[in-house]
């Protein structure tokens, strides 16, 4: 009974969070900087924080996570982090020569009062950034926001500092929000069916999912390269995929670029997968693969053969806004029931948006949407299925209910970041894993006499 103090009785909060459903804004700019080909990420502050954002990703991807730090001290705290990250810039391109540094700050930085760009200059104005080398920066404090804002604010500052206004090409770029490597490489694999060329960005996939071949390398051979960003300025189209993660980076790519965009879901399911395809149809004027109408016919056919299983049932869920809208959608295809439904990250249509899919849910995000808010709800209205990353696992086993881990982070399984959750492909493991759970539960549930060898 790990969570045996959690009370049935809700109370509004303000001012405390118990167990958040999300993790900070640093960790989702190392995350987005990481899928820049031949970048090592920057943290601007203790190297206590740079050690955390690190240690989170290397858990979740069970991948070793390159990443440098100021290493900032007492004296840092009082008089300013710029010569720890001047030498740190130096030392950088001296010993592990990447192509750029990403440098993100952190609580620390930002409560001091850094100015980031301003010391990038200086370091540039001192001789510290080689010829052909770049140093770009964002602003990521954790006290404000999440994972999710920050890889946005990284990838928002990617584009608008690297991307370059140019003569259109035939080209359409792909801003992906959060996603697993695996996810990138479906999203390619689809471009790939239509034929047409594209810029993924970022693109983790061969960064965070690399073949173990006895040698490691710092900058492994996956990433969007910097010629290929730069010239997403001269596409003739960007789909952002995720309001939360993708969508501030075409807006600025549209402004400074003056490429236009669509803002889609993250596909995940049916429905949002369905979107996606018809959109890179449109703008690419390439029809719909066969291909891809019979992996989409097969996922059809999986829900029909086993939807007596899946009716009715009761789901809880938790994760990030742009991951949970398109499940939650799909979900309540495959007839499904999202009942009680948190996010960490805040933002002001996230509530309207799943109330619109379905409004009986309980629904809520930002600070005080936690995982004790969550665990509450199904205190008093139990569910058949947990859905969401380990964090979850306590409730999981206090409340007695399967949990199917998805999202980030998932510290104690894997294979989460090798097979895809996005496009028909990703939509057809994520009823195979819901199947699997509630007909494992069925036959752990059932009486010796309704056992059955065929379900």
């Amino acid at each position: 009974m790990l969570l045996r103090h959690t009370s049935t009785e809700v109370m509004e909060r303000q001012a405390v969070t118990i167990n958040p459903a999300k993790t900070c804004q640093p960790v989702g700019a190392m995350y987005a900087a990481l899928g820049i080909h031949g970048c090592l990420p920057h943290s601007h502050g203790s190297q206590g924080c740079c050690s955390y954002h690190r240690t989170v990703l290397t858990r979740h991807f069970k991948e070793p996570v390159m990443a440098a730090t100021s290493s900032f001290t007492e004296g840092s705290a009082v008089f300013g982090g710029q010569s720890n990250l001047v030498q740190a810039i130096s030392t950088i391109f001296t010993v592990y020569n990447p192509d750029i540094v990403a440098v993100h700050t952190t609580c620390l930085s930002e409560t001091i009062g850094d100015d980031v760009k301003q010391i990038i200059s200086a370091a540039g104005d001192e001789g510290k950034i080689p010829e052909g080398k770049k140093v770009i920066y964002t602003n990521t404090p954790s006290y404000v926001g999440s994972h999710i804002t920050g890889y946005s604010n990284m990838l928002n500052s990617i584009v608008g500092q690297l991307a370059v206004k140019g003569p259109r090409k035939d080209q359409v770029n792909v801003l992906c929000g959060w996603m697993e490597p695996s996810d990138m490489r479906e999203i390619k694999s689809i471009l790939k069916e239509f034929h047409v060329k594209g810029v993924v960005l970022p693109d983790v996939s061969d960064v965070l999912d690399t073949p173990l071949t006895g040698k490691h390398d710092i900058f492994p051979k996956g990433g969007t390269t910097l010629p290929e960003i730069a010239s997403m300025g001269s596409s003739k189209h960007t789909l952002a995929l995720g309001q939360w993660g993708a969508e501030a980076a075409a807006i600025t790519l549209d402004s400074k670029c003056k490429v236009p965009f669509t803002t889609l879901q993250i596909p995940i399911g049916i429905e949002a997968t369905d979107n996606f395809v018809a959109e890179l149809s449109r703008v690419t004027g390439v029809p719909v693969p066969e291909s891809l109408k019979a992996e989409r016919g097969r996922l059809l056919d999986m829900i029909a053969d086993m939807n007596q299983y899946l009716y009715n049932k009761k789901v809880a869920l938790w994760g990030d806004p742009d991951t949970l809208i398109p499940l939650v959608k799909f979900l309540r295809d495959i007839n499904l029931v999202p009942t009680h439904i948190v996010s960490g990250t805040p933002g002001p249509t996230f509530k309207e948006t799943i109330s619109s899919i379905v409004p009986l849910a309980n629904v809520k995000n930002g600070a005080q949407a936690d995982m004790f808010l969550l665990h509450q709800w199904i205190k008093n209205e139990k569910v058949d299925l947990l859905i969401g990353n380990t964090y979850g696992k306590y409730i999981a086993r206090d409340e007695d209910t399967p949990l199917l881990r998805h999202g980030f982070p998932i510290l104690d399984r894997v294979g989460h970041s090798y097979f895809p959750s996005v496009g028909y492909k990703g939509a057809m493991r994520i009823v195979e894993k819901i199947l699997g759970l509630l007909m494992d539960r069925q036959d752990r549930d059932a009486p010796e006499s309704k056992v059955e060898l065929t379900m």
